[in-house]
């Protein structure tokens, strides 16, 4: 089940020629860039670095836990919002496009993560960042899925394998086990092989039109089930649509998360745990588009 989600994009990249680290600008990317590849020597591919391992956010004392808006303050870190993995079909809308990124695109974009020198970290870490200001390994990236859909295990997966990467993985309790949605085995292998997995609700329903008893049904029945699934703990949510609003956070929080992921809005001030942006990786993206995306909007 995928939701096209457009209005969210961001528009408007400036091509540039070189790849340097994710600076902390506020520029977003268009959906299409010309048919300019990148490319990339196998040769300058760096090793995966171990960033320290972080502790647990239930394990940090509150006392330790920066304020509002030392968080606020502190350098974004680029997060990639990924939904379908698979090549385009003549019935798939331009819009659909946008959230469809063919197989070799895939590849393409992660295989410059990799050669550009890119460590992919997993929400701990970000957490341990932004509350306490723990270390990161060198240009750190986190790369997240949404939506449950299949390729994500079969195509993704493997891919960044590859390379030593890791990913979170927000799930959709309802489609679990349907055709071209991943099993809840495939979603404990993945919790097994080191990824996290994070709630994205039962049905995707808008988490700003929730009222009474879709708090139990959207958010703490999936959650449960999700933790039935992995045997861990469930304390990372995603929006569906990337949609959020004040009263979603304390909600949120009564329910055991500790932080929470949008789109491409902007955060709040008074919770930037609750509000952590990602962009979409965009199915018209080339490499060099991807990376500029990413300098500019972090």
């Amino acid at each position: 089940m995928i939701v096209f989600r457009t209005a969210l994009l961001a528009a408007g990249l400036a091509t540039t020629l070189a790849l340097p680290a994710c600076d902390i600008k506020s520029a977003t990317a268009s959906e299409t860039d010309p048919p300019t590849a990148v490319t990339t020597d196998s040769a300058t591919v760096v090793a995966p670095v171990a960033a320290p391992v972080a502790a647990a956010p239930a394990s940090i004392p509150a006392a330790s836990v920066a304020s509002a808006a030392v968080i606020y303050a502190r350098p974004q870190v680029p997060i990639l919002c990924y939904h379908q993995i698979r090549d385009w079909r003549p019935r798939d809308s331009k819009s659909a496009k946008d959230y469809i990124v063919p197989v070799d695109a895939f590849k393409k974009q992660i295989q410059m993560l990799a050669d550009s020198g890119y460590h992919t970290i997993l929400p701990d870490q970000l957490y341990a960042y932004l509350a306490t200001g723990a270390p990161l390994p060198p240009k750190p990236v986190m790369l997240t899925f949404d939506d449950t859909d299949l390729d994500q295990f079969t195509v993704a997966r493997p891919e960044l394998e590859k390379h030593g990467f890791k990913a979170v993985y927000f799930v959709m309790t309802v489609s679990l086990g349907r055709p071209k949605y991943m099993s809840k085995a495939q979603v404990k292998q993945l919790a097994d092989e080191g990824n996290v997995i994070g709630s994205h609700t039962w049905d995707h329903h808008n988490v700003k039109k929730y009222q009474g008893q879709d708090w139990v049904t959207q958010i703490e029945k999936p959650t449960k089930t999700l933790e039935e699934i992995t045997g861990q703990k469930i304390t990372y949510f995603a929006y569906p649509f990337g949609l959020w609003n004040p009263e979603a956070i304390p909600e949120l929080k009564k329910r055991g998360f500790v932080a929470a992921f949008s789109l491409a809005e902007k955060r709040d001030q008074q919770d930037p745990l609750f509000t952590i942006r990602r962009i979409i990786a965009s199915g018209y993206w080339t490499p060099r588009t991807l990376h500029n995306s990413m300098v500019r909007s972090f």
